[in-house]
């Protein structure tokens, strides 16, 4: 199973029988579907950074609609195709207003963060490809039960930010705030490996359905989207210092 929550094997198995009779995942379907939700993302981050003021007012709104749609299409992977390209570009509205913040601060830090983001990318692609790094069992539950660590770690903040607890140790520019943004950002490269690996697994292994490619593209945006946002904040604090 792949630490991406978004991904898990379950859903490709319940899929299989329908995708019997009909033109199967691939990973070339695979890889098209997700470029084409990373430039619907893309675009979305152009909008949102050429009017902050109009997004500003209704980012809120954008980031609880897109968290629904990420929630919809988990539990329901037929939906991916219809849902994933509204869920991309409410994720590119908000990455758009948030980076013109940091980049009006910190000039230059969002070409910064996406060619670091990039960057990891490659890396993570080209390590798992040479097999350097193997997507075994053993690194398959840790890299899960870290990133489950993670959104515990960050739901237990948010209710003690929420009740007027100072978390400068999180959001401060101190050693120990930037520590625990790279440890974020090494579990989300993780994520990566085990993304590329269960694409790998399923179209090669399994008789998916052609809207898998959908959902397998929407997951691997999950990861990208979460790996740029703590880069971002980790250049941030770096340069507050």
């Amino acid at each position: 199973m792949a630490s991406n929550p978004v991904f898990n094997a379950e859903a490709f198995e319940r899929a299989q029988n329908s995708a019997r009779a009909v033109q199967p995942m691939t990973l070339q379907g695979t890889i098209n579907k997700s470029f084409f939700l990373l430039f619907i993302c893309v675009l979305g981050a152009w909008f949102g950074w050429q009017n902050p003021f109009l997004m500003d007012k209704a980012l809120w709104i954008i980031m609880i609609v897109g968290g629904l749609l990420g929630l919809f299409i988990s539990l329901k992977p037929r939906s991916a195709p219809f849902l994933a390209p509204l869920y991309a570009l409410a994720e590119g509205l908000c990455l758009g207003v948030v980076s013109l913040f940091f980049n009006k601060e910190f000039p230059g830090i969002v070409l910064q963060a996406v060619s670091v983001t990039l960057a990891v990318f490659l890396v993570m692609l080209t390590l798992y490809k040479t097999k350097i790094i193997r997507p075994t069992a053993g690194f398959m539950i840790g890299v899960l039960g870290a990133t489950c660590g993670v959104a515990l770690f960050y739901l237990v903040c948010l209710v003690l930010m929420l009740c007027g607890v100072n978390m400068d140790f999180l959001t401060g520019s101190s050693r120990l705030a930037i520590g625990i943004n790279l440890v974020i950002c090494a579990i989300a490269a993780a994520n990566l490996v085990l993304d590329f690996n269960f694409i790998d697994e399923m179209t090669s292994k399994y008789v998916a359905p052609k809207y898998m490619e959908w959902y397998a593209g929407f997951g691997l945006l999950v990861t990208l989207v979460w790996l740029y946002w703590e880069i971002l904040k980790a250049l941030g604090k770096s340069r507050r210092r």
